[in-house]
């Protein structure tokens, strides 16, 4: 049962800053040159509390973490950030193109919080791993400014699309609880508050029935369930058995897995610094695994895109590309072999699977350890430029792959298994500091 409740967000104060110059992509989409721009924004722009700049004097009481605190206490004392006066949904709309173009697509969406649930519990479900890295990073955040600032971006079904409906029924806010801007990318962004109690309890009422499955955020979940067991060993228990604390919710957007503008990208494989690579040698040992087909090696994105289209509608396909060659790898041979051992069918169909599992790692000899640490993997969403990099000769290969299918997401992440890192790229992302939870 997912438990779904309004809350008072925190929200810039559009008086006091300009939005657009304000809010961020999420965390782990901020580049280097991406954290130097939002720095250059504003004085007041989120990178500076979820992704601070380090600096050499950094020690135990003064860091990027007791600095991000810092700053959201002085800017609630100044009025940049103004609470909510009401318990409240937020309507998230997010307008956009694919980044290959196409027609505009709209994708809605709600800001609530949720309740933390453990994966045992089969109310979330996760559809890829985690690094302890990112979650001990973020998980020093959360301690420090007890407030989360993203969003966890979670899907559920409702194939009727009643809740969306009711969303977009509920009458028009006042201009102050609504706001619109666009991204670095040209997504249009709207947000809008919800606060009528009757609405709020129907759409409450009908996501109790409901599985959620982690779209993005599953670093940041991780890390809310480790904050909430931390604070359970050490305070006292709620006062009410039907209240929860604040640390028992994490603020998510809901979006709805059925509606037509959910879109994935493919996440496309650059694979470099490998002294002894050789086409000739790939070749012919994918044989082995695979069907091999020479395509014109001139090809350009707009062909290759449409080669792993049309051939990708018969099952497993991908695209090598090299320096001077173009190769299409298709018709796996190894399906329920040992290789695959611990893979269900559902896992071993999947595109990126036979990739990693037959040309990564058996046919280059690329360990699992090297991928997850991605020294010799470059994930890249722009299938030009990873085609650019191999024909200019910094790096071997790189594989171009179809987008996985909702479909495989949903049954492979409500079946309890996982896709390997970097399978799905879901677009266009949730924007951070649009709203704000702060746990006390």
């Amino acid at each position: 049962m997912a438990h779904i409740v309004p809350f008072r967000a925190f929200r810039y104060n559009p008086d006091r800053v300009p939005l657009q110059r304000v809010v961020t992509q999420p965390y782990d989409k901020i580049t280097p040159e991406m954290q130097a721009d939002y720095y250059n924004a504003n004085p007041y722009n989120l990178v500076r509390i979820i992704l601070g700049k380090a600096q050499p004097s950094d020690h135990l009481k003064e860091n990027i973490y007791t600095r991000a605190a810092g700053f959201f206490q002085d800017w609630q004392r100044q009025g940049v950030f103004r609470q909510d006066p009401q318990q409240s949904l937020y309507q998230y709309v997010q307008r956009f193109q694919s980044p290959g173009g196409g027609p505009e697509l709209e994708r809605r969406g709600f800001i609530a919080l949720g309740k933390i649930e453990d994966y045992a519990a089969g109310v979330v479900h996760r559809h890829e791993q985690t690094l302890a890295k990112p979650k001990a990073d973020r998980l020093n955040l959360l301690r420090a400014t007890r407030a989360h600032f993203g969003q966890l971006f979670m899907l559920y079904s409702d194939v009727a699309g009643e809740i969306d409906g009711l969303l977009s029924a509920a009458p028009p806010p006042d201009m102050e609880n609504g706001i619109e801007l666009r991204d670095e990318y040209g997504v249009l962004h709207q947000v809008r508050r919800v606060s009528d109690p009757g609405v709020i309890g129907l759409v409450c009422s009908k996501m109790r029935d409901k599985k959620l499955i982690i779209a993005d955020g599953h670093h940041r979940y991780e890390t809310a369930i480790a904050y909430r067991d931390e604070c359970r060993a050490s305070q006292e228990p709620a006062s009410a058995a039907s209240e929860l604390a604040p640390y028992e919710l994490v603020m998510m957007t809901f979006v709805n897995m059925d509606s037509p503008g959910l879109l994935i990208l493919p996440t496309h494989r650059l694979v470099h610094g490998l002294t002894e690579f050789s086409a000739e040698v790939l070749v012919d040992r994918a044989r082995s695994y695979f069907n091999v087909e020479e395509v014109d090696p001139s090809l350009d994105v707009a062909r290759a895109t449409g080669i792993l289209r049309q051939a990708g509608q018969a099952g497993t396909v991908f695209l090598g590309v090299t320096a001077n060659r173009a190769l299409l790898f298709h018709t796996p041979k190894a399906l329920g072999s040992n290789l695959f051992q611990g893979f269900s069918l559902r896992q071993q169909a999947l595109d990126v699977v036979q990739l990693h599992k037959c040309l990564l790692e058996e046919v280059l000899g690329i360990s699992e350890e090297t991928i997850r640490e991605q020294r010799n993997i470059t994930y890249l969403r722009n299938a030009g430029e990873a085609m650019a990099r191999v024909r200019a000769g910094s790096a071997n290969v790189a594989f171009l792959m179809n987008p996985v299918r909702m479909q495989q997401v949903r049954d492979i992440a409500l079946g309890g298994e996982v896709l390997p890192q970097k399978s799905t790229d879901f677009y266009p992302k949730l924007l951070s500091g649009l709203t704000i939870y702060a746990l006390e």
